[in-house]
């Protein structure tokens, strides 16, 4: 039952035709997880907050980085370091005070997710890697709740609603993962700040249509939204009926890291880098990152950015020693595969972590980056 003043507070829900008090009512008894409380979090813990979802889970263990805050619309300037999800609750239970709201400082993993999940009525996916996304959606299938999916990567942004009464899931979409390393992230690729703001809003809705029975559901559809242009399409995701039975979580690090190789990319520490360059060695060092990036921070490497490396086989020397190095080492990486089957090098060596690791554990100045 609605009170006095969430009468008052829903009124223009109330008034909507086909939603009603019904619908809102089913709002405040509905159970809603929300993985990640970043880009897509923000909007979509907002929104449900505001429309008066009763309870809201929040599973983060992040806390918050001054990168974050270009679109991650939560968190303010001086929350930098603070937990994610304690913020996140603090901040919708200020806009909403009749809502619960659970926290789960935590990763979720193979051993919790089923655990967590069991509560809740659906499960919104505000995730940006390929492990946990198939985690949820694996969790999701076994547990028999909907998986209302999104993601953003640039200037494109998709929605889809999963598992909804035993249709498509996520693995329709995506049978197997990409390779290792073929996509970048957010964090490398870049994301338009607003983008996580309508996506997000999007998967709010798709959620509360989903939650009050209202209006036909992004199930077994995928939509895609390009903010360049101002357009969306619409593709079908049919179901597979091919695939093996879900009846139990898996190790996703294992499963989105790709078939074993018997040749191993060389590699060497930071620790290990900064003692070359203390020595005085005679070696060359590649960063493959974009000339931003390099701007902000940077290790004095010859700038290749990875839109250039297949025409710049005749700079990398093959008297020496090669190390080549991007944000985390996941482009690098790309980088060496190509030089070295396209040329056949073998004196390159990835810096492992990239120069994200060389900040933590070298040059703290550069930790902002």
């Amino acid at each position: 039952m609605l009170t006095t003043n969430e009468l008052a507070r829903y009124q223009r829900h109330l008034t909507l035709p086909g939603f009603g008090k019904a619908g809102q009512e089913k709002l405040k008894s509905a159970q809603v997880l929300v993985v990640g409380s970043g880009g897509l979090g923000s909007p979509v813990l907002l929104y449900l907050a505001a429309a008066g979802v009763g309870t809201i889970g929040i599973v983060d263990f992040d806390q918050v980085d001054e990168t974050n805050l270009q679109r991650q619309v939560l968190f303010r300037q001086q929350d930098i370091g603070i937990s994610k999800a304690i913020l996140a609750r603090q901040r919708i239970k200020e806009l909403n005070p009749y809502i619960n709201v659970e926290v789960y400082e935590e990763r979720l993993t193979s051993e919790n997710a089923l655990e967590i999940i069991e509560h809740y009525d659906l499960v919104i996916d505000g995730t940006d890697n390929f492990p946990t996304r198939y985690l949820i959606n694996d969790a999701c299938v076994i547990s028999d709740k909907p998986y209302i999916y999104g993601s953003i990567f640039r200037f494109e942004g998709q929605v889809a609603v999963f598992n909804y009464k035993g249709g498509a899931t996520y693995r329709d979409l995506y049978p197997e993962p990409p390779e290792p390393d073929s996509v970048p992230n957010c964090a490398e690729g870049g994301v338009i700040g607003v983008l996580p703001g309508i996506i997000g809003c999007m998967q709010a809705n798709e959620a509360i249509k989903v939650l009050t029975e209202t209006g036909q559901p992004l199930a077994g559809r995928l939509l895609i939204f390009d903010a360049l242009v101002m357009e969306t399409r619409t593709i079908s995701i049919p179901k597979n009926k091919n695939l093996p039975k879900i009846d139990k979580l898996i190790d996703y690090e294992e499963f989105c890291s790709g078939p074993q190789t018997t040749i191993k990319m060389k590699e060497i520490t930071v620790q290990e880098l900064k003692a070359m360059q203390d020595s005085g060695e005679n070696f060359q060092l590649l960063d493959v990152r974009e000339p931003h990036e390099y701007d902000i921070a940077n290790l004095n490497g010859e700038l290749i950015p990875m839109q250039q490396v297949p025409e710049a086989g005749d700079k990398i020397a093959r008297d020496k020693k090669v190390v080549v190095h991007c944000r985390s080492g996941a482009r690098s990486a790309q980088a060496i595969k190509f030089w070295e089957s396209k040329h056949g090098l073998d004196n390159l060596y990835n810096l492992k972590g990239g120069i994200l690791a060389w900040a933590r554990e070298i040059d703290p100045e550069m930790a902002q980056y």
